[in-house]
């Protein structure tokens, strides 16, 4: 047997095992497993984040054991199993992708993006924007937002426009704060909108542009903090000029 069938056996059937046999796996539902497995999905994309590859074969294993709890559930409500679910995965991609298995010509990336889209609105969807989740964070939304509309060709010309258009929301969102107007808010999130939309012309992926820096300021930050505790000080009564030296010291040690 492919040692890949195999091991997916296994998972499967250890997955009947535990559901029979486990006091915990008994009692999960789809539910219950919804909050873990949004918290197993984070784990991983930290994993990818640090470039932990270690770590990242654990979490796709995770997150694999979670979509087989689903399938099984599934199976006892007589709505869908693994069998079902895979083969509706592999028929769709087929259909999707045309231009392996059919006649339909993509040589570029936009060109299978756009097929993409056109054949997702025939099968029914009313709107393009339809496959983008509700619940998604913000910024990775808007990311994804400005891709499904990119695939039917709703997009900037060029690039030196999308910059003047971030320039502008700039211009505006500052007016609205020298002004205290109620109109701030709204405007930063122009602002924001317009800023994901120039990291995509310069292909850079906006939350792993911010979960990088996140990240980088935890380090220095906390560096600072142990800096500051071996020579026996407190940071709570340090003023903002004496934490500086330290995050100085801080920044050139990590860099």
């Amino acid at each position: 047997m492919d040692p890949r069938l195999a091991a997916f056996e296994r998972l499967l059937n250890i997955m009947d095992d535990l559901r029979e046999k486990c006091p915990w796996d008994q009692k999960q539902t789809l539910e219950s497993l919804r909050h873990l497995t949004i918290e197993e999905t984070y784990e991983l994309a930290d994993a990818i984040t640090k470039n932990d590859l270690d770590s990242l074969k654990g979490e796709i294993g995770d997150l694999m054991l979670h979509m087989v709890f689903y399938c099984k559930i599934g199976s006892e409500q007589n709505a869908f199993d693994v069998t079902s679910v895979l083969t509706a995965i592999c028929d769709k991609l087929v259909y999707r992708h045309p231009h392996i298995y059919g006649d339909t010509k993509a040589e570029t990336e936009e060109e299978v993006k756009r097929n993409w889209e056109k054949l997702k609105l025939k099968e029914g969807k009313k709107s393009v924007l339809e496959g983008v989740p509700s619940s998604l964070p913000a910024l990775v939304k808007a990311a994804r937002i400005q891709e499904k509309v990119k695939g039917i060709g709703f997009d900037w010309d060029n690039i030196d426009d999308v910059w003047a258009k971030v320039q502008e929301e700039l211009n505006e969102f500052h007016d609205e704060v020298r002004l205290k107007s109620d109109k701030k808010e709204e405007e930063f999130g122009d602002l924001l909108f317009s800023l994901i939309n120039y990291a995509r012309f310069v292909d850079v992926n906006p939350e792993n542009a911010l979960s990088l820096t996140n990240n980088k300021f935890i380090n220095r930050f906390q560096l600072m903090e142990e800096m500051i505790h071996a020579e026996n000080k407190s940071i709570q009564t340090m003023n903002l000029a004496e934490m500086d030296v330290f995050w100085d010291a801080a920044k050139k040690k990590l860099k």
